[in-house]
């Protein structure tokens, strides 16, 4: 049985907007360190990049979404923003969620489909 590529793209969108969300906290943490308490730069010079890696997967995520969902402009526009600012990612991944946006009704369809003759 193969996993359809909706379900794997919102699987891994839904993990990218979490995943998103935690290295925001790792860069505002690291930036304290080296802004504020003046002590080291450490912090982001790690989550830095990771932090730009998971922005970058979660923004190709969200045009993957946008062409495979048919998500209206407006849906798309508000997945863009919510990755530029703090944890809001997991904001727009709950509104998107229970509004619909992020379920696979193809998933569905076929396995009633694959059922219905036994």
């Amino acid at each position: 049985m193969q996993i359809p590529l909706k379900t794997v793209v919102i699987r891994t969108f839904r993990i990218l907007a979490v995943a998103e969300a935690f290295s925001w906290a790792a860069l505002l943490i690291g930036m304290y360190f080296k802004w504020v308490a003046k002590t080291s730069e450490l912090g982001v010079e790690i989550a830095g990049p990771i932090h730009g890696a998971l922005f970058v997967g979660y923004g190709v995520a969200a045009l993957t979404l946008w062409r495979l969902q048919r998500w209206p402009f407006p849906v798309a526009l508000f997945a863009g923003v919510s990755a530029v600012f703090p944890f809001a990612t997991i904001a727009f991944e709950r509104w998107a969620g229970k509004r619909g946006h992020l379920t696979d009704n193809t998933a569905r369809t076929s396995a009633v489909k694959e059922t219905a003759g036994v």
